[in-house]
């Protein structure tokens, strides 16, 4: 059960801004291979797209402390993210999973007031993908 929790919420902060590697997580739970590959997926994916959930939170409530030092995405990120979104819409969301663009990305996707069911199946199905693809490298 411990490996379930800290993979959840290790998936659930590396979807936020906090520099952790949740496929090196999924990797080294599932070299344990005590635990079906089906919940791994399950629970990285769900961690990982809640914490994506809280991205869209901050893009749609919290913009307005984004000249703030502490805002954790700079200026120029939250821009290319704004311009990726505003060029190629909604569908940007399954690239949610890459580095250093999703995160920005998620948060565009608050501040663009996108719907949340579109959200979640959109960013969840290209972070399944990923776990989906780590669990058959491992």
């Amino acid at each position: 059960m411990e490996g379930y929790i800290g993979l959840f919420v290790g998936a659930f902060l590396a979807a936020t801004f906090v520099p952790i590697s949740s496929e090196a997580m999924l990797a080294a739970v599932d070299a344990i291979d005590e635990h079906p590959d089906i919940l791994l997926l399950l629970v990285a994916t769900g961690g990982n797209t809640l914490g994506s959930l809280t991205n869209w939170f901050a893009g749609r409530f919290c913009l307005k402390w984004q000249d703030r030092r502490w805002f954790p995405i700079g200026k120029q990120r939250l821009e290319q993210a704004s311009s990726w979104f505003s060029r190629y819409g909604v569908w940007t969301l399954l690239l949610a999973w890459l580095p250093f663009i999703g995160d920005p990305l998620t948060l565009a996707a608050g501040v663009f007031r996108v719907r949340l069911l579109p959200f979640i199946l959109l960013v969840g199905a290209g972070k399944a993908g990923r776990y989906g693809a780590v669990l058959l490298a491992v």
